[in-house]
């Protein structure tokens, strides 16, 4: 289902990809969801909004070149140019970074696809969802969201309700539209780790650069999963998320020759 770059494209006609996130405690989340993403898009941009900004970005290339840095006063024109725009992967929860999120809502939710994971989803006006917008919740972050307990038809309830799709992480992933409801039931213990969510957050929206918003959460639930499922079979549980980043493409293509 999932879109191929043709033989014959140039650079950035295979999705263009924008992040906004990061924190001085936290930069590292937005990492782990560039590192899988860029494994499957032309472009990364990244944005912080911390204001240890600079040093940030010194930390976060000295791990990884994958990335091109965006100053405030391009990020608008940045996502203009982007496929899809991935936020809150480490972003703190303040009043300012709570203005930032629902503006890029308001600016670009009806024009852009949108996935909001971690901490956007503790500050998103969820009246200014669209059908543009993936919202990836664990059940705590739903239930502060929605305002109502967590499980699978609750979230096509609310899916319905404000008209965007939603992948709930629990034992199992269930992504839905607001119609149907499907079930993702791979993965194991060794996926309980912090960062696995910013790896499956990263995936979605370099598939949503050039693919809709339901079949990449589909497919980024399953590859995340699989991809856990892979790194199980080689050394059991004890793999991390940065095991996870770097492996969604093995695994990925491992899991397209048993399709076929």
């Amino acid at each position: 289902m999932l879109y191929r770059p043709a033989p014959y494209s140039h650079k950035g006609q295979n999705g263009i990809l924008c992040v906004v996130g990061g924190s001085e405690k936290y930069h590292g989340a937005p990492l782990l969801a560039i590192k899988a993403a860029s494994r499957f898009v032309d472009l990364v941009y990244f944005h912080s909004p911390a204001k240890l900004d600079e040093k940030i970005l010194l930390k976060l290339k000295s791990k990884s070149n994958c990335f091109i840095a965006v100053p405030k006063r391009d990020l608008f024109k940045t996502i203009e140019k982007s496929d899809c725009m991935l936020v809150g992967n480490g972003l703190e929860v303040n009043s300012e970074n709570k203005r930032l999120v629902n503006t890029l809502l308001k600016r670009f939710a009806k024009t852009k696809k949108m996935v909001l994971d971690a901490g956007a989803l503790r500050m998103a006006d969820k009246k200014l969802f669209s059908k543009n917008v993936l919202v990836t919740p664990h059940s705590l972050e739903f239930e502060v969201l929605f305002g109502a307990n967590a499980s699978p038809e609750e979230a096509k309830r609310q899916a319905h309700k404000w008209n965007c799709v939603i992948l709930l992480k629990q034992r199992f992933c269930f992504v839905t539209e607001g119609k149907n409801v499907w079930k993702n039931a791979n993965g194991n213990e060794g996926m309980t780790k912090g960062g696995t969510g910013d790896v499956l957050a990263g995936l979605c929206a370099a598939f949503a650069c050039k693919n809709d918003l339901l079949s990449s959460a589909q497919a980024a639930a399953f590859v995340n999963g699989f991809t856990g499922d892979v790194l199980y079979a080689i050394q059991g549980s004890r793999f991390d998320a940065d095991d996870l980043a770097e492996s969604v493409a093995f695994a990925f293509n491992q899991a397209l020759e048993e399709k076929r």
